[in-house]
């Protein structure tokens, strides 16, 4: 009798989205590496996930956004205010780096938690709101860095974006225990529990007591927090910040959320399934780069594919 329900489970999880979406990882990877020399080495792949944890960090923020009904257009002007911003911030007293690096991401975090007052209080769309504060931050951004790049100094950044602690990379590690704790936090916490009554039905959410403006601020806080970590790898891992520097990670991130079964209607999702579609958006990136694609045909394949996604998202909660 016990073996049903165990069977049932494990049906459900092989017919889950992020369980799919891995299947396909692994089997691209099979695939490219029998047909590219060099392709599935552990070296290369282990550069790819590298990449996937910038896009994975930027989502994690962007998952809960999005679950919770909303969208964010931030994202990309986040990271690069992170990445542009940590440099100019460093201390000469703290040798370490950490203080620069904690109120860098308590600047990220306070954007966040602004564009979330302006959807739960003044009512903006937070397609509008999140665009706008986006504007904001580029101009903000080119009057204050200009066209330079600036380099970094701090030694706590740069251990993250180069060093490999037991081979591997430390932003992999990173990303793994935000992983953890976003999964964490969004399925087994009350908070969790809201932000999909939130993106669900809104009106039923406020009839069974969620505090709606609290939950919306809040997740549009962790999303500023996620992008500014993102922008802190991303630093790390380029040795210098420049204005732009974030512009790949706003489609990416929108990409890996829906590619992982994340319903852009809100209401449905999970981060695991988010996980395996950042490492397959960077994986598709590479397979255009090893049959030598132009960056005009990578853009019409990421627009193509979110067209997509987003098509078939909305078709699945048509049906819901």
């Amino acid at each position: 009798m016990s073996s049903v329900p165990a069977q049932a489970r494990a049906l459900a999880v092989l017919r889950s989205r992020p369980f799919l979406t891995f299947a396909v990882v692994a089997a691209v990877w099979v695939v490219a590496s029998i047909f590219s020399r060099g392709f599935g080495a552990y070296g290369h792949l282990r550069y790819l996930v590298e990449l996937a944890a910038v896009i994975g960090l930027v989502a994690a923020g962007q998952t809960f956004v999005v679950i919770a009904g909303g969208i964010d257009l931030s994202v990309a002007a986040i990271v690069t205010v992170s990445a542009v911003g940590l440099p100019l911030l460093g201390w000469q007293a703290d040798p370490t780096g950490l203080s620069a690096v904690l109120l860098v991401l308590a600047m990220t975090s306070a954007i966040g938690l602004v564009n979330g007052l302006g959807v739960a209080f003044l009512r903006v769309h937070p397609m509008i709101m999140t665009l706008a504060m986006a504007t904001f931050l580029q101009g903000l951004l080119i009057i204050l860095a200009g066209g330079s790049a600036v380099s970094v100094q701090n030694p706590l950044v740069s251990w993250l974006g180069n060093a490999r602690p037991l081979g591997i990379p430390a932003g992999v590690v990173l990303w793994l225990v935000v992983s953890a704790a976003v999964l964490v936090l969004m399925h087994a916490t009350p908070f969790g529990a809201r932000v999909f009554a939130l993106g669900a039905n809104q009106r039923a959410a406020e009839l069974s007591g969620v505090p709606i403006p609290a939950t919306t601020i809040a997740v549009y806080g962790i999303s500023g927090f996620t992008a500014g970590l993102a922008g802190v790898l991303v630093l790390g891992m380029n040795g210098q910040g420049y204005v732009g520097i974030g512009d790949p990670y706003l489609l990416a991130s929108i990409a890996a959320v829906v590619l992982g079964g994340t319903s852009i209607l809100g209401g449905l999702g999970t981060y695991a399934g988010t996980m395996p579609g950042a490492i397959l958006l960077v994986t598709i990136t590479a397979l255009i780069t090893v049959v030598n694609a132009s960056p005009g045909w990578r853009s019409i394949l990421f627009g193509s594919l979110i067209l997509g996604l987003l098509l078939f998202s909305g078709r699945e909660a048509a049906r819901r």
